[in-house]
């Protein structure tokens, strides 16, 4: 929600835009006086700034570098023309290479003045083979063709080169709303997303071909923006400010314990007993004032060495050391959240049906899902009267939800909707979607997370924060945003001192702190 008096730049970061949308923002600037010449001169010389500053510099390509463009028939490929007028005004060697030999009007202005510079044309995009740097220009946002053909051997021809590539506003060959590859795709190193950034840019489909990706601010007004989106958008990226505005700190000067949020945690068995330990070290990271965690009676002093703090709930087991059932004593509607599945075993239906009927927040995850998708889900989900917030990957979703279908943020909102509960789809672009309609995207991550037991700690960090939201009466979306990218800044801190390999879940869990004072 964009609220807070937050730099523009930083509102710029929590939204993005559709296909549709971003056109009906361009045709209102257009409509009250934009020249379309005069904002694609603004947006290329960004861009050449952009180049300058960052991949230029990156690669150590200095005046004399060979350059090439690859130049679409649209506003996209004008924008190219322009951005290989400036570098050759700035005594780089540019080349251009127009496959589709055609322009519209003001493409066709631009492309006539590079000819008159004698930028040099090329006939085959072979001769680009030589060239230091490529900059797609081929295709913008809308694009809805598969791109085949000459045009798709061309692009694959580029990508088999495996040079430098900076992509304009998307990669070609990118479905700007779903991020499927249509057909064949350019992968950009860079990509220079313009004005706005575009849904594909949250969407794990495109991720492989988008490469370190960067906005583009060339100054569209809020008016417009908001006439398109609304005041209060549906989609939103979650953003470092977004968490600083939404942490549960600064704690009141006098407080106590049960204040600062309760969390009842329900997992692990005797086969699976780190899930309970791991659920636990999330929770203890999230700060949560008190933590109990109920788990096989058997697995009650391995979780009491690990997590002293806690009030280790000692439960009745199986046979094969599940939980059976809760004690009498537990009052599952004294805690202000609780936190289930990892590590329960799908042994312990009658479990998950009995904490399905409180009227706690509940966090479901992992085994917990599993016996949810043999109950009827959406059923179950849309008769609780208290917050559920399930948070599977994409084969759990599959499960619980077979019959929806689309690209991730259509159909985690529709799944939703239908059910009355909100979904965190993990990922490398987690969606939280909301049963009002509103999606939060977590716009980084890192393949570190790709470890079994990351998604226990995340279990733990969203009840401990539920819980607090509870006492507080903190905005639930905020907060399970806040959560979800916590849990992702904490994953690619660990992988920087620690490489990819070495993030195993306990160690994700000991950066939860360090990553939080990075803020």
């Amino acid at each position: 929600m964009l609220v807070d008096p937050t730099p523009r730049y930083q509102h710029l970061h929590q939204i993005a835009v559709s296909a549709t949308q971003m056109r009906e923002i361009e045709d209102r600037l257009f409509d009250s006086g934009m020249p379309v010449a005069a904002l694609m001169e603004k947006v290329a010389l960004l861009i050449v700034r952009r180049l300058k500053e960052q991949i230029l510099t990156q690669f150590a390509f200095k005046s004399g570098a060979k350059i090439g463009v690859l130049v679409g028939p649209g506003n996209n490929g004008g924008d190219a023309l322009v951005v290989a007028r400036e570098l050759h005004f700035q005594g780089y060697d540019l080349c251009l290479y127009h496959p589709l030999n055609q322009f519209k009007e003001l493409p066709q202005q631009h492309f006539n003045y590079a000819r008159a510079l004698g930028i040099a044309e090329l006939e085959s995009v072979e001769a680009f083979s030589e060239c230091d740097l490529i900059i797609d220009g081929l295709f913008g946002f809308g694009l809805e063709r598969e791109i085949s053909g000459n045009l798709a051997q061309l692009v694959e021809t580029l990508n088999d080169w495996e040079k430098p590539i900076v992509s304009i506003d998307i990669p070609s060959g990118i479905h700007t709303d779903t991020g499927e590859v249509l057909g064949t795709a350019i992968r950009a190193t860079h990509t220079f997303c313009l004005g706005l950034w575009k849904l594909a840019f949250l969407q794990d489909a495109a991720l492989a071909h988008i490469g370190k990706a960067e906005l583009i601010d060339f100054d569209i007004p809020w008016a417009d923006i908001e006439a398109v989106l609304g005041k209060h958008p549906r989609l939103h990226r979650v953003t470092a400010a977004t968490v600083k505005a939404n942490l549960p700190l600064p704690r009141p000067p006098v407080t106590h314990k049960y204040r600062e949020g309760h969390l009842l945690v329900v997992c692990g068995s005797r086969k699976y007993a780190g899930g309970a330990i791991l659920t636990g070290l999330g929770a203890r990271g999230s700060g949560v004032g008190m933590l109990s965690i109920a788990v096989p009676e058997s697995l009650k002093p391995m979780v009491v060495a690990q997590l002293p703090e806690a009030l280790t709930i000692g439960c009745p087991e199986t046979a094969e050391g599940a939980i059976a059932q809760l004690p009498k004593r537990v009052q599952l509607e004294s805690y202000n959240a609780i936190a289930l599945g990892p590590g329960l075993t799908p042994e312990v239906p009658s479990l998950v049906e009995t904490l399905l009927d409180t009227e706690t927040p509940l966090v479901i995850d992992a085994d917990g899902l599993n016996i949810l998708a043999q109950l009827n889900p959406i059923a179950a989900l849309a008769k609780r009267r208290a917050i559920s917030v399930l948070t599977p990957h994409a084969g759990e979703f599959k499960r619980l939800f077979p019959e929806i279908k689309g690209d991730r943020l259509s159909a985690v909102t529709t799944a939703a909707q239908q059910s009355n509960a909100i979904i965190l789809l993990k990922g490398s672009r987690t969606a939280i979607a909301h049963p009002n309609g509103s999606v939060w995207v977590i716009p980084e991550s890192t393949p570190a997370l790709a470890r079994g037991g990351s998604g226990d700690v995340l279990t733990g960090l969203l009840g401990g924060l539920l819980a607090q939201a509870q006492t507080r009466e903190l905005p639930l979306e905020n907060t399970l945003a806040t959560a979800a990218w916590w849990h992702a800044q904490a994953g690619i801190l660990a992988a920087q001192e620690r490489t990819e390999l070495g993030v195993d879940a306990y160690t994700l869990s000991q950066y939860l702190i360090p990553a939080l004072c990075k803020l």
